[in-house]
C-alpha cells in the first residue's frame, strides 16, 4: 500500500450554527476567533443511535446548504523545462529536436477560515507552483497569494481578495472528538465537481502515517479521493475537526481510510499567518524515543505505551521541571501520550509561555511536573557557510545545528553540530549522495563542532580527505583522494 495525497473539503454547519456564514454576522474578528476556539469546552448534545425511521430520515441538507459556499477549489500551476535525452548531441537533436517548456497543473480544495479571504489548504497541493487561484462554489475567480507554507505539518495559508465578506467556516477543538462522531466531507474529488461524502471518525492519535514531521492524525472513512486535498473534515456541529491530507490506498481511490490534521495544528498556523510572525512552536527541551513492550516490562510499566526521556537540554522547559533522563511521559494536560510522535503534537500545538501539565512515571510511580514552555533556542546562531575549492565539500552550504533549526528540519531537537542545509546538483557530494540534513561529523579525523571549524578543516591543503557523514543516524565513511 502506499499513501497518497489527498484532501477532503468537508464541512457541514446545522441551522443556527455559527460557521459559514458572511462576516457582518460574525460577533468576533478572525484573529480572535482562532484564539477563543483554541482552548473552548464546548458543550455537545448527548450521542444518540436512530431509534425510528424518522430518525434515519434526517438529511443533512440544511447544513451542506450552508456550508458549501466555504468550500473553495484549488488551482495551481507551473511551467517546467523538459531535456531532451539526446540534448547536446548534434546527430540526434537535427531529428528529434529540444524539448520544450510544459505546463503543470494541480488541483485540490480548500477552506475559507476569514471573511476578508484567507484559505487554508495543503501544503503539497501549492508547493513550487508559481500561479495559485481560488474558484468559488459560484465560480468567481482569485488569484492568490500565499501567506504562509508549512511543510512540517503538510498546510499552507492563502489569501485573496475578495469585493465583500466572505462565508467561512470556524473550528472545533480536535481534543473533543470520539471516534464514532459522524463527520462529513466536501470537496472537488477528481475534479468532477463539488461533492459531499459523509462517515465516522475511524480512529484518533494515528502516528504511524509517515506524512509530516508532526504525525499526529484523526482516521475518517469518509470517502476521500484526489482533488480533495486541502479540504476540511466537520463536525455534527459544523465546525472544522481536521484538515484532510493523505488516503491510504492501493488503487489511488478511497478504501475508506483517511487522515487529516486536527484543527488545533491548523488553527496555529493560520494565527501565524494572519499575524505576520514567524511560525515556531514551543518546545519540551527534551529528545524521547516511542516505550516498546521490552521496554515496558523492564520499566515495570502496565503497558508498552508513552514517551521514554532520552536526554534533556540544560535549562530547558522539562530540565527546569524536574524531568530526567529514563522519565517516561505518559500524559500531557490531560491527554493521554501514546508514543514519541503524540508527545511532539501535544507540547506543539500550545503557546510560547503556555503551562503544561505532564504526567510521568520514574521508577514506576507516576508523578506530575508543570512546564513552562518556551520556544527553542537558536544556540549556537547557524552561521550558514557555502564551502568552495578543491575539496570534496566544495558546493555544499552547511549550517551550525541549534535546537530552533533542528525543530525546521523534522531532526532530533537535541541535535548539535553540523548540518548540511543545501548541495549543489553538479557537485561531487551531490554525486556521492550527500543531502540536506546529513551532518558532517568529522573531517581528517578532527571532530566537527561548528561551521566555521569545518570551512577550516576542510580548506587544508591535502592529499586524501577522510570525512564522516551522519545519514539518519548512520555514521558513513568517506576516503576521497585527490
Amino acid at each position: 500500500m502506499r499513501l497518497r495525497s489527498f484532501s477532503l473539503l468537508a464541512a457541514f454547519v446545522f441551522a443556527g450554527a455559527a460557521c459559514a456564514q458572511p462576516a457582518p454576522e460574525a460577533t468576533v474578528t478572525p484573529a480572535a476567533a482562532q484564539d477563543d476556539m483554541a482552548g473552548e469546552s464546548i458543550a455537545q448534545a448527548p450521542r444518540v443511535v436512530p431509534n425510528s425511521m424518522e430518525d434515519v430520515r434526517m438529511s443533512f441538507s440544511p447544513v451542506v446548504e450552508r456550508a458549501a459556499p466555504a468550500v473553495v477549489n484549488v488551482y495551481t500551476k507551473r511551467v517546467v523545462q523538459q531535456r531532451s535525452p539526446f540534448a547536446g548531441d548534434p546527430f540526434f537533436e537535427r531529428f528529434f529536436g529540444n524539448v520544450g517548456p510544459r505546463e503543470q497543473n494541480s488541483l485540490g480544495s480548500g477552506v475559507i477560515v476569514s471573511p476578508d479571504g484567507v484559505v487554508v489548504t495543503n501544503n503539497h497541493v501549492i508547493d513550487g507552483m508559481t500561479e495559485i487561484k481560488v474558484v468559488l462554489s459560484d465560480r468567481r475567480e482569485y488569484e492568490a497569494e500565499l501567506v504562509l507554507a508549512d511543510p512540517q505539518t503538510d498546510l499552507a495559508v492563502l489569501r485573496i481578495e475578495p469585493e465583500e465578506p466572505l462565508p467561512y467556516l470556524t473550528f472545533a477543538n480536535s481534543d473533543s472528538i470520539h471516534v464514532g462522531d459522524v463527520v462529513l466531507a466536501i470537496g472537488n474529488p477528481f475534479g468532477v465537481g463539488q461533492t459531499v461524502t459523509s462517515g465516522i471518525i475511524s480512529a484518533l492519535a494515528r502516528t504511524a502515517v509517515s506524512i509530516s514531521d508532526y504525525q499526529f492524525f484523526i482516521q475518517t472513512d469518509a470517502a476521500i479521493n484526489p482533488g480533495n486535498s486541502g479540504g476540511a473534515l466537520i463536525d455534527i456541529d459544523g465546525r472544522v475537526v481536521g484538515i484532510n491530507s493523505a488516503i491510504y490506498s492501493r488503487s489511488g481511490g478511497s478504501n475508506g481510510i483517511g487522515f487529516a490534521i486536527p484543527s488545533r495544528l491548523v488553527q496555529q498556523v493560520i494565527k501565524s499567518a494572519i499575524s505576520g510572525t514567524a511560525l515556531v512552536r514551543p518546545w519540551l527541551g527534551a529528545s524521547s524515543s516511542t516505550v516498546t513492550a521490552d521496554m515496558a516490562k523492564a520499566l515495570k510499566l502496565d503497558r508498552p505505551a508513552g514517551a521514554i526521556v532520552d536526554d534533556v537540554w540544560e535549562k530547558g522547559p522539562a530540565d527546569l521541571a524536574g524531568i530526567q533522563p529514563g522519565d517516561v511521559i505518559i500524559e500531557v494536560d490531560g491527554q493521554p501520550v501514546y508514543d514519541a510522535q503524540t508527545l511532539q503534537y501535544r507540547i506543539g500545538v500550545n503557546n510560547d509561555g503556555d503551562a503544561a501539565n505532564v504526567v510521568y512515571v520514574r521508577g514506576g510511580k507516576t508523578r506530575n511536573a508543570m512546564l513552562k514552555l518556551s520556544l527553542p533556542p537558536e544556540t549556537p546562531a547557524r552561521d550558514t557557510r557555502e564551502i568552495e575549492g578543491n575539496n570534496p565539500l566544495n558546493g555544499v552550504t552547511v549550517d551550525n545545528l541549534s535546537p530552533r533549526y533542528a525543530e525546521e528540519l523534522g531532526l532530533d531537537p537535541l541535535s548539535k553540530g553540523v548540518v548540511v542545509s543545501d548541495v549543489s546538483p553538479r557537485s561531487f557530494a551531490a554525486r556521492r549522495g550527500l543531502r540536506p540534513g546529513h551532518k558532517i561529523v568529522s573531517v581528517n579525523g578532527k571532530h566537527i563542532n561548528t561551521a566555521a571549524e569545518l570551512a577550516r578543516e576542510i580548506t587544508k591543503p591535502a592529499a586524501t580527505w577522510e570525512l564522516e557523514v551522519d545519514v539518519g543516524g548512520r555514521i558513513v565513511p568517506w576516503r576521497v583522494g585527490r
